[in-house]
């Protein structure tokens, strides 16, 4: 076991893990970030949204954001964290081959994973011609022929949201989705084509989405295909220590509850990100993670406040002990002798053979 206790252990070395772990070596804490080098975003070419770091591909964004927790002296690991435990002082965590680490507070940034109906085509064009969201992916699908596959209440949304980004959008029920009757005159106002029927595959020639099938056989044209996938949060270190995940009022998925600075209803355990946000985008999820570092180091603070009290005033500070020593050496604590006797001071200190 590495005998070092950090003040603060991450899980995830994602944008929100880094930014929390960047804020945290910056308040002089010593850090230490696990990361099992499996980001959500990976199949992506590029992160959006970020200002001043739109288009960059994702792995070169960790990659500079390791560098600055490197520079200001937190430590990053790769391994992937199974379990935690409280101990007395903090927190044990466990990783997959055996090795233990100590810390004081626990923050766990591990993302979710994205569940994609079981369609023959489908996982191999996720992130390139499968996109998700139309802030992440709006822009370089503008003007296509877009396709939104039906996985639930959320896929009707989907599509009027991607109308904006190309007039060509065809909505495929997938027997799944059954649009109430505001929804389609919605639809219809908005000139989206909506297809019955279950889809049998994504089809794709050299590596790039050409089309989608349908089980009875009809095959259409399309460029880029969206889907409102089933987004879990990888929460099975939390719920180690005793929390479980809530369903997202919208029904997008599961997340761990927190409040507004990242704290869970485990005293001492912070979450941030995705795990605990499951809309948020790279940017939100960094910013996620700056908030929940200034609250644990805020944490810290507290306790060693604390700490600083109990070791002032507490039974056997040097507060106390001065104290006495004044009571039973009066002036002799100075090297004076007062010519009073220890009998001389009074009931209120008494002497034990």
């Amino acid at each position: 076991m590495d005998t070092t206790r950090y003040d603060v252990a991450i899980i995830g070395g994602g944008a929100a893990g880094l930014s929390a772990a960047t804020t945290l070596s910056r308040a002089l804490r010593s850090v230490l970030v696990i990361d099992s080098g499996t980001p959500r975003n990976a199949p992506a070419a590029g992160v959006h949204g970020y200002l001043s770091r739109d288009g960059m591909n994702p792995r070169e964004l960790l990659s500079i954001g390791r560098n600055e927790v490197l520079s200001y002296g937190g430590t990053v690991i790769d391994g992937e964290a199974v379990s935690a435990q409280r101990t007395t002082d903090g927190f044990e965590v466990v990783l997959g081959d055996a090795r233990r680490f100590s810390c004081r507070r626990l923050l766990v940034t591990t993302g979710l994973t994205d569940g994609l109906p079981p369609i023959d085509g489908l996982q191999e064009q996720w992130g390139k011609g499968v996109v998700h969201c139309p802030y992440c992916h709006g822009w370089e699908i503008r003007g296509k022929r877009i396709g939104v596959l039906g996985t639930g209440p959320m896929s009707v949304h989907q599509a009027l949201l991607f109308r904006q980004w190309s007039p060509n959008i065809t909505l495929f029920l997938n027997d799944t989705v059954e649009p109430a009757d505001e929804e389609w005159d919605k639809l219809s106002a908005r000139s989206v084509v909506v297809v019955d029927g279950a889809v049998a595959s994504v089809d794709a020639v050299d590596g790039v989405l050409t089309g989608l099938t349908l089980r009875q056989g009809s095959s259409f044209d399309i460029q880029a295909l969206a889907v409102s996938t089933r987004m879990e949060a990888r929460s099975a270190l939390l719920e180690s220590l005793g929390l479980s995940t809530q369903m997202h009022p919208m029904g997008a998925g599961r997340f761990v509850e927190t409040d507004t600075t990242g704290a869970t209803a485990v005293q001492g355990v912070y979450a941030a990100g995705n795990v605990s946000n499951v809309m948020a985008q790279v940017i939100t999820a960094a910013a996620e993670g700056v908030m929940a570092g200034a609250r644990i180091n805020a944490d810290l603070i507290e306790e060693e406040t604390r700490w600083a009290l109990e070791g002032r005033f507490g039974p056997f500070s040097a507060a106390s002990e001065a104290a006495v020593s004044r009571i039973v050496q009066g002036h002799r604590q100075d090297g004076l002798d007062d010519g009073q006797k220890a009998t001389d001071i009074g009931p209120a200190v008494t002497a034990k053979g």
